[in-house]
Parts: C-alpha cells; structure tokens; sequence
C-alpha cells in the first residue's frame, strides 16, 4: 500500500518505525572479512617509510636501471613517436584485440617459420598482460579441457598462478622444482612426480626466467622432459613472461616452447610485454592455443572471444601498437633487441659483481647459484630469520622466501648488498 505524505514524514523522523530497513540497509558488508596485504606491495610500502639512506627495495618485479631508476626503452620512446606522428584514432579494438599484434606476438614465440604458424594452427587473441592471458587461458579450460579439471604447476610457482587457477574453480597440484639443498633444479624429482601425474592432464611450465626462483632446465633436461610428459599425454601451458629478458636472446629463451612443438606437443602460451619491452602499465600480452587444424582452430576461436566479451570486452589499444610498431618496422626491432640484451646483460653483471663481492667479503658458503640462476629474480637461500635480520640491521628489503629482485641492484649499492648477506649468513 502507497504511503501517503505525512506518514513518509514520520517514518523520515521516526527511523525506528523501519528497524529491520536500518539494520539492513546499515550492514550490508558486516560480513566482509579483512583481506591479508600483498606480500610485494607489503615490502615495498615498508621500505618507503624506512629513513635510512642505504635503503634497498629488492622485492618490486620492475626492471630499473642503473640509477634504481625506472627505464623506458630507446626503441619504445621511437615507436611512441612514430604513432604520434600517425595521427591514429582511438577507437575500440576487436575482442580479439591488435590483429597485427597477434600476429607479430606468435611469430617472436614460435619462430618466423614455424610449421604451426604456416598451417593457420593457432589461435592467438590479445590479453590484459601475461595475468591476463592467464586467466583467459584458464577460463578456456576449465569450461572445454576434456581431462581432469586439476593443473600441475612447479613448487614453487609465480604466486598468481594458483589463484587464477582457483578463481575457475580447477583444483591445483604442484610437482617438484626447485631444489632448497643446491639452490637450483631438481631434475629428477621433477621427472618423477611428472612421470605420476595422470595421463590427460593439464600442466604449467615456465619457458625461461622461473618466477621465483631464476632456475632453468638446461635445454637436454627440457628435451627430457617433453618425452616425459609426451608419454603421459600432459597438454603443456607455458607462461612466458621474460622471453629475450632472460638471456638477451629471444630465440634461445623460446627454446622449450619450440622444442615441445618440434616434438608434437600441442601447447597453450601465455605472453606478456611488461619486461622484455618495458611495457607494464600498457598491459601488453597474448593467449595462444595450438590446434590440430584449421577447423579446429575456428571453432576455438569462437570460444574464447565468448568467454572475453562479459571479461572485458576488448584489450587496451596503446601497448599492442607499440609492440607491432616495434616487431614490424626492422630498424625498431634491431634498436628493440639491443634494448633487450642491454637489460639483460645489466642484471647478469650484477649477479657476477653480488657473488664476487660475496667471496670478497669472506664468505665461505656457495654461492654459485646466484650466477648459475638467471632472470629477474634469485632464490638466495637466505631463510626466513635471516630475511628479517637483512631488513632490520640493513634496511634491505625482499620477501621472506629470501627472493630478491636483481633488477633492483646497482653498482653503487652491490658491495653494500654483499656485506650485508655476508653478515646474516656467516
């Protein structure tokens, strides 16, 4: 029944009259339990209010330069100008996002003349960044993997992998990787869990760069390892967020995902441009799925612009132009993979000075791994106590697994670094 003027005046100066609509209307988030921080953003918002000037923030994934400063690339700065100067529109993309990005973001992966590219087997659309092919990836398979709804990831794996996995409800299992003992693979127990992981099933790998950890198979241990889960009919998604970062030499960090497809594995591929190009707030990366045929790759094709449409309806327009700009226009590219080795090789260098320094302070332990490692990240070995002493006693800050971020060392600070793990660890 209506309510006439003069009662909705009394019930506006009566709040009591409604008591269960205030209640309601007073709690509707009384349930919403505080989350737990970000361990990264944690350490970083920790050493901001740190006052000491020898300060160092080794927990962000960011490459910086020299300086500590963040780094736009040469061959970015030329290709922003290029687009300027092109007086392009800004109007929606496809869902499937940058067709010529696309294009040029399989090719870089699998190789100019890679037999799958020739044959029109894969579907490659634009994601929101390496997260984003991820979670397109994953929302693809947990609606049409016909094997078990599980993933197998590596122990330890980049820590957004398992809650992208959760979040479309696949159940998440890991198999042996990193070796604590040695600071570096764990082959055969990796061989042996794989070996167990039953047939049909899905499972990650890192094609370069391990996040966390920095350790690699050596490429005899991935040749091992494609027979391996060949044989156990395993469908291999690979996440490649560091391809040319990690070596310097993007052909030699695509070297898994082209060997598994040499060797007959139908693959899914998650890229990213956020480090190897600099890009990350343009949030540039790519899902690709392999597929047996043409038609096959129509139909999925059709599936996962379905399952992106209510996502996100279609990519950012920016970074995908930047990155064609670059991939496509030969003097951009050349002054691109200069850029790329550049970054790479700065981070070698200071794994090489760490590790010397080390020695030179006195330290007896091994620390060969921090230079057999490679990538942005290190797996030190440090424990958790020893992290906190190295943040406490030297306001060095990383996460407590003892994960540093080489990127965040330069050559004015790489003694004092030394110093300061030679005094927590000796």
């Amino acid at each position: 029944m209506a309510l006439s003027g003069t009662n909705r005046m009394a019930l506006t100066r009566c709040p009591r009259l409604l008591p269960n609509v205030c209640s309601r209307a007073s709690s509707w988030w009384s349930g919403v339990e505080m989350g737990p921080p970000d361990a990264i953003l944690g350490v970083t918002e920790a050493f901001k209010r740190d006052s000491n000037p020898k300060k160092m923030n080794l927990g962000v994934g960011a490459y910086r330069d020299d300086n500590g400063k963040p780094f736009v690339l040469p061959s970015v700065r030329k290709a922003e100008e290029l687009l300027v100067s092109q007086k392009l529109d800004k109007e929606y993309l496809p869902i499937s996002g940058n067709a010529e990005f696309c294009k040029e973001a399989i090719k870089l992966a699998l190789g100019d003349d890679n037999p799958a590219l020739a044959d029109g087997l894969n579907v490659t659309v634009q994601a929101i960044s390496g997260t984003g092919a991820l979670r397109v990836g994953s929302a693809f398979l947990s609606k049409f993997f016909p094997g078990p709804k599980n993933v197998w990831l590596p122990a330890p794996t980049w820590g957004n992998h398992v809650p992208i996995f959760k979040h479309v409800n696949m159940d998440v299992q890991q198999y042996r990787y990193y070796d604590p003992k040695t600071c570096g693979f764990n082959f055969s127990g990796a061989l042996e869990d794989i070996a167990k992981i039953p047939k049909g099933s899905l499972i990650m790998l890192h094609a370069c760069a391990h996040n966390p950890t920095g350790v690699d198979p050596k490429p005899e241990q991935w040749d091992e390892m494609s027979k391996v889960i060949k044989e156990r009919e395993l469908l291999p998604f690979f996440d490649m967020a560091y391809q040319g970062f990690a070596s310097g030499d993007v052909a030699r960090d695509a070297y898994a995902v082209r060997k598994f497809l040499e060797d007959g594995h139908k693959i899914c591929l998650s890229q990213s441009f956020s480090k190897n190009m600099g890009l990350y707030g343009e949030r540039a990366g790519a899902f690709s799925i392999i597929c047996q045929d043409k038609d096959e790759a129509a139909r999925v094709l059709s599936q996962v612009k379905i399952l992106i449409r209510p996502m996100y309806s279609n990519p950012p327009l920016h970074g995908s132009r930047i990155v064609a700009a670059i991939l496509t226009n030969p003097e951009l590219r050349a002054i691109w993979l200069n850029d790329v080795k550049g970054m790479a090789d700065r981070i070698i260098s200071m794994r090489t000075k760490l590790k010397a320094n080390l020695a030179k302070e006195g330290s007896v332990k091994d620390w060969s791994h921090i230079t057999e490692q490679i990538g942005m990240f290190c797996f030190t070995g440090m424990t958790p106590d020893q992290v906190d002493k190295l943040t406490s006693e030297f306001s060095v800050y990383l996460t407590k697994d003892g994960r540093i971020s080489v990127a965040g060392i330069a050559s004015t600070n790489v003694d004092y670094l030394a110093h300061a793990m030679h005094q927590v660890t000796k």
